[in-house]
């Protein structure tokens, strides 16, 4: 048996848990769920909730941090659209869930180095740079 203080973990925990996750992060004058705000609600640390996700015996609390994560990109999406949350908080957030505003950006190989086209025969790599320059022309 392990030594230390009793879980926290219990059914109670879980359905608590889930009601955040159903609306109830926005009565608790949250804007969007999250996990930090689940950890504030549930009296535990974000640690704690990762290590309870990572348990085989918890499979739950690893879907729950999941649809937290899901719910919390619909929610700015669509805030965000709609203008009732600010653009930039909105854009750094959304950073979280791989949006990224990248205008200039650089195609490099591995290391920065130039990109190889495995198997590519000339006539392919020709093709491509071409269309490459096209799109650049055209924009």
């Amino acid at each position: 048996m392990p030594a230390g203080r009793p879980s926290t973990y219990t059914t109670e925990l879980i359905e608590k848990a889930q009601a955040y996750l159903d609306g109830g992060y926005e009565s608790l004058g949250h804007e969007i769920p999250s996990h930090a705000g689940l950890s504030v609600h549930l009296g535990v640390t974000r640690k704690t909730l990762y290590h309870w996700a990572k348990e085989e015996d918890k499979p739950e609390f690893c879907d729950i941090l999941d649809r937290i994560m899901t719910k919390q990109q619909m929610v700015l999406v669509m805030k965000g659209l709609s203008n009732k949350f600010n653009a930039q908080i909105t854009k750094l957030i959304l950073g979280k869930h791989g949006y990224h505003d990248k205008v200039d950006q650089e195609n490099t190989g591995k290391d920065g180095g130039p990109i190889r086209f495995a198997n590519a025969t000339d006539e392919e790599i020709e093709a491509k740079i071409k269309s490459l320059l096209n799109e650049t022309e055209e924009t």
